[in-house]
């Protein structure tokens, strides 16, 4: 535990270091992107303590969570569904594979002209593209099943929801969470891209009206709490996840 603080701590003041040579090469060439670190703390925190919290940032974080959560929830049945079914599976590869190929930006102007300009759009792009991750780590951990366990499950009659929620669930989760990680920073990338395409609030629309009216002090505020915002999911998805796989061997190791 306190290992993992330490390492915590090394790499807050890491990125701060970088920032910090980043920020002065920047400011020396005399760019008119380099706004002075005090101006831009207090226009962060000016910012997001004032009606651009309820305006931009939680509704934001809403869309984010009610997609996340959406497309952890369908790729997990969707891949036992094919997972359970060879056929099936073998049927949808092909269709999986050419969607899956489309770069997740290339979709947004799909997702408009379907769904319009609104909340179900953002969320609905969130949903697709976060769920492929999940959804093939899920089909690969089912497919690494161990033949032994199986038959043992199949000998003691272990069937039905006993065997979804105390065999095959436990036994894969390490995939279904790898790829749930990989989809929670697609989340954050899908939501702040669709805001800033279309929309009349949230981050994403705050930090694209900052950049083209050129209140650059805003601008890094909304960069500051993406970034920030990106960090604190990345450390608590680990809490998580490493509480979920306890008895896992590599989550021992680490």
């Amino acid at each position: 535990m306190h290992n993992r603080w330490v390492l915590r701590g090394v790499e807050l003041v890491a990125t701060a270091a970088i920032f910090a040579v980043v920020w002065i090469v920047v400011g020396s060439n005399r760019s008119y992107i380099a706004v002075p670190v005090p101006d831009m703390l207090k226009t962060f925190w000016s910012v997001w303590t004032s009606d651009h919290l309820w305006t931009d940032a939680l509704p934001s974080l809403r869309r984010l969570a009610i997609g996340y959560v959406a497309a952890v929830v369908i790729s997990v049945s969707l891949g036992f569904l094919l997972g359970m079914s060879r056929r099936l599976r073998l049927a949808c590869l092909p269709v999986m594979g050419f969607v899956r190929a489309i770069p997740p930006v290339a979709l947004l102007p799909i997702f408009l002209v379907v769904f319009g300009v609104g909340d179900v759009m953002r969320i609905s792009i969130i949903v697709f593209v976060c769920a492929w991750p999940i959804l093939l780590n899920t089909l690969d951990g089912l497919g690494e099943l161990d033949a032994t366990m199986m038959a043992a499950t199949r000998s003691y009659h272990i069937a039905g929801w006993d065997r979804l929620f105390r065999v095959l669930l436990p036994a894969i989760s390490p995939r279904v969470l790898a790829g749930m990680r990989t989809s929670l920073s697609l989340a954050v990338l899908l939501l702040v891209a669709s805001e800033m395409l279309a929309s009349s609030g949230g981050i994403g629309f705050f930090l694209f009206q900052s950049q083209q009216a050129f209140k650059l002090s805003e601008m890094w505020a909304a960069v500051i709490l993406l970034g920030l915002l990106g960090y604190v999911l990345n450390v608590g998805f680990s809490v998580v996840e490493r509480r979920l796989l306890r008895w896992h061997a590599s989550t021992r190791r680490d």
